[in-house]
């Protein structure tokens, strides 16, 4: 190894701007400019080649640019109007009007943010979604901080070798370079917090980044205040290393994450954790209080519990981390020994089973047991999440199990295309940016020219073809291949032809080959002289996911095959910026995975928003679009079984060769694809409102950041005077309920009953010393199935009506409103939450078909 120099003294140099142009820096810190297209093209204008090769980081491009074309720019008027129009964009957006004191005040922790190119602290959707997620907050103007880790080394980036094998490199992230800065204290320093791990105390650096009007805290070990290699690499990368690596990871995030925010005098009412990564929050949250408040372990964690949010992102098991039970003693008995938390508690927030000791510690099982509020990211995987945890609520049925849902959406601003904003700024209403969720205002979509439209996107299609020719040619000449290829690289795909884009995480669930299955159909279909077929194709594979990797080959492979060269291509190194150019561009986004894998997916959200149409399984967000979405539907509504492979990949060919295709290549005498663009027309006008981010923010707002403030602005009161009562009364309820039992049940309605009549349900229990208030007595009514169960139930609450000594009369009543076999049961459990939605884990609960239940008529 050669020579390598320290430096003696080191300092940071700025740049020197003209006096005209002294804010650039201040704008280049703030990422509104990833989504405002004047401030973005103030950058870009000033050095377009610069601008390119810093990969979009005005940082790096005010650090690179020569003085003489900054001084050329400051005596340039077109470039100082733009400058000045640049400002005032700015400091609008960030005028805002005085902070409610009594608005919700959330902390967002997530391990990994999709915010920019140039920033690899993200892996996949997880972080674009959590990226989207704060700009949506920064537009609605929510009291609202992100939290997360800054990574030394990035998401790794993807080359292939000769033989079409991934390759992984990672980048390394020079923090100086990029728009992140070092958070200081009210004494002038930088913000230094720690956490207590088995090998010693682990000193954490706190960044932020400036995201419109919302910070984004990052955390970062690599400093010279750690010693130790091991505690400087806790920051090094996303995803890797072993499982201590993780556990590390995951403490630094979730308990010095919170040690941060506390640091910084930053004090939420509301704790989101996007997936199980930062679950360690909630202990912290509890230590603190029994520090701080003098609470035992029950009444901290019942406080904590009401005002903490967990979304969970994963469908199937294999997605959670789990810990060996010695591997959560080795970091957290010395913890829970200091702070007086008995460690066996700890343990048993963790399992599904509490009996259990031999299963392993679940971060998301830990998270839905701190958390009051708790949803998954479309309809249909919260009825995924409800099976899957259903064990958590064994005495419930899984379509109450309460685990709610608000399906994800994607931050319109970021993902319209700049040609697209500019036809929407002469045809929608002025204020369209404001009104992004408003369905009326989309109307006006279908008011634009036709012409207009389809010239937009065969611009952007131009430019996507331009933009994969060039990337593929600079990955030929990178790993040596041959003059004749790279020069057939440089030539793919044909602007004019029919083009198929599908990009995502190479996991094998996704089915990326599907399309591939028949490979002379394929053929066929993409060589037809008429009305040719162009794929463009982009993902990566884990670096562990060898089968992930086969898929990727086998892909690649294929695009060699001389019929089709020209037809097929797989870009390399899957960004932000491929995602952009292809959901932007392409015609048609294929989606095949195998139906209730897919939580929820957003990349086809992101395409529809630009008229690009779906053609997808109806899994995740799409089985709640498919309808409006000018789209279509890979197979129906069906659970996942191995057959549907080949059913599936029949009906992609069928379709394509039988309706989309031709649809494609209908011109009109203009030679505009008339029902195609109109069709372009519905997915925009019907998807962008309904899925756009601020719609989803607004959701998480009203249904769970509102009500777990409230409950949290509650429970606080008199030193948390409801959280101590509550335990002396839960330890009331466990002293009761064996002894109460359901004693009659009333008249039976009788054998046949006329539709819209009313049918009175009552229940007489033996409350055992307890009072009627102390508890919910509910009937569940729903229609008989063949299985004699009930199904489609819903819950009606019992009043009390009548009392005799220890025994309450409970009653209401309900009309039936369908024909056929209708029944009840009854139950009852605790009065201790107001909403379904917040019901505890494990909670106190009998059915009257219950042993022990006595007679009833």
């Amino acid at each position: 190894m050669s020579y390598q120099i320290q430096p003696l003294r080191e300092f940071l140099v700025r740049p020197a701007l003209p006096a005209n142009l002294s804010r650039l820096l201040e704008l280049s810190y703030n990422l509104l400019w990833s989504w405002d297209h004047t401030i973005r093209a103030l950058f870009r204008r000033l050095d377009p080649v610069l601008w390119k090769e810093s990969n979009h980081n005005p940082i790096q491009l005010l650090g690179r640019v020569s003085q003489e074309k900054l001084d050329k720019a400051a005596a340039d008027p077109r470039f100082v109007s733009l400058y000045r129009r640049a400002c005032e964009r700015h400091d609008s957006y960030l005028h805002t009007q005085a902070p409610d004191a009594n608005a919700p005040q959330i902390a967002y922790f997530s391990m990994e943010y999709g915010l920019l190119d140039c920033m690899q602290i993200y892996s996949g959707g997880l972080g674009i979604l959590s990226g989207d997620h704060l700009k949506a907050a920064s537009d609605g103007d929510f009291a609202l901080y992100g939290v997360g880790l800054l990574y030394q080394r990035g998401y790794f980036q993807q080359s292939l070798n000769p033989d079409g094998w991934q390759q992984e490199r990672t980048p390394v992230n020079d923090f100086y370079t990029l728009p992140v800065r070092p958070c200081i204290g009210a004494d002038g320093k930088e913000v230094i917090v720690s956490v207590t791990l088995p090998s010693g105390e682990v000193f954490i650096k706190v960044w932020h980044i400036d995201v419109g009007r919302v910070k984004l805290f990052v955390l970062d070990t690599n400093i010279p205040q750690n010693h130790s290699t091991e505690h400087r690499e806790i920051t090094d990368q996303l995803y890797g290393g072993d499982i201590h690596k993780r556990i590390r990871q995951e403490i630094v995030l979730g308990i010095g994450g919170l040690r941060a925010l506390k640091e910084l005098g930053i004090k939420p009412t509301v704790h989101h954790m996007n997936e199980g990564h930062s679950a360690f929050l909630a202990i912290e949250r509890v230590r603190l209080l029994m520090a701080e408040n003098g609470l035992t372990f029950e009444q901290a964690l019942e406080a904590t519990r009401l005002s903490n949010v967990f979304t969970t992102h994963t469908s199937v098991p294999a997605g959670i981390d789990l810990f060996d039970n010695g591997l959560v003693y080795e970091y957290f008995g010395h913890y829970c020994h200091q702070a007086g938390i008995p460690f066996e508690k700890m343990l048993t927030l963790g399992r599904n089973c509490m009996q259990d000791p031999s299963e392993r510690f679940s971060m998301a099982v830990f998270a839905l047991k701190t958390s009051a509020f708790r949803n998954a990211v479309s309809v249909l995987h919260r009825s995924v999440s409800q099976e899957m945890f259903q064990d958590l609520w064994p005495r419930l049925p899984v379509e109450e199990v309460p685990i709610t849902s608000i399906t994800n959406g994607v931050h319109s601003p970021t993902w319209i295309n700049g040609d697209l904003a500019v036809i929407y700024d002469q045809y929608l209403q002025p204020d369209w940016r404001e009104r992004l969720e408003d369905s009326k205002m989309w109307e006006f979509v279908h008011e634009i020219p036709n012409q207009e439209l389809w010239e937009m996107h065969r611009k952007r299609k131009r430019r996507m073809v331009s933009f994969v020719r060039e990337r593929a040619a600079a990955s030929a000449i990178q790993r040596k291949a041959a003059a004749v290829d790279v020069r057939q690289l440089s030539e793919v795909l044909d602007p004019d032809v029919f083009t198929i884009g599908f990009a995502r995480r190479f996991a094998t669930y996704k089915r990326a080959t599907l399309i591939f299955r028949d490979a002379a159909r394929l053929k066929k279909l993409l060589s037809n002289p008429k009305m040719p077929v162009q794929i463009v194709i982009a993902g990566k594979a884990h670096p562990k996911d060898n089968e992930g990797k086969k898929l990727i080959r086998e892909i690649v492979t294929l695009s060699r095959d001389p019929e089709i060269a020209k037809r097929l291509i797989f870009v390399e190194d899957y960004s932000i910026a491929v995602a952009r150019e292809m959901v932007q561009s392409v015609d048609l986004w294929l989606n095949n995975p195998r139906r209730g894998e897919e939580a929820c997916g957003t990349s086809g959200m992101k395409a529809s928003m630009n008229g690009v149409l779906n053609f997808s399984v109806l899994d995740g967000w799409f089985d709640e679009a498919y309808e409006v979405s000018g789209g279509w539907a890979i197979g129906d509504r069906v659970e996942y079984s191995e057959d549907q492979n080949d059913i599936h990949a029949s009906t992609i060919y069928s379709t394509l060769e039988n309706d989309i295709v031709p649809l494609y290549y209908q011109r009109s005498e203009q030679e505009i694809p008339t029902e195609w663009v109109r069709r372009m027309k519905t997915c925009i006008a019907n998807i962008t409102p309904k899925f756009s981010c601020g719609r989803m923010v607004a959701e998480y707002m009203s249904e769970l950041y509102q009500p777990a403030h409230q409950l949290w602005g509650n429970i606080s009161k008199d030193n948390f005077g409801e959280a101590r009562q509550k335990t002396v009364w839960d330890s009331r309820m466990s002293q009761y309920w064996d002894a109460v039992r359901f004693v009659d049940l009333g008249d039976n309605p009788g054998d046949q009953v006329l539709s819209g009549s009313s049918v009175p349900v009552r229940a007489t229990v033996d409350l055992a010393g307890l009072e009627p208030s102390e508890v919910r007595v509910e009937a569940v009514i729903g229609q008989i199935g063949v299985n004699g169960q009930l199904q489609s139930t819903f819950v009606l609450p019992l009043s009390p009506v009548a009392e005799n000594g220890s025994a309450v009369t409970f009653a209401n009543e309900f009309t039936v409103q369908h024909t056929g076999r209708v029944g009840y049961s009854v139950r009852i459990g605790p009065n201790h939450f107001d909403n379904p939605v917040t019901r505890p884990c494990n909670a106190l609960l009998k059915w009257v078909s219950d042993e022990n239940s006595t007679s009833h008529r």
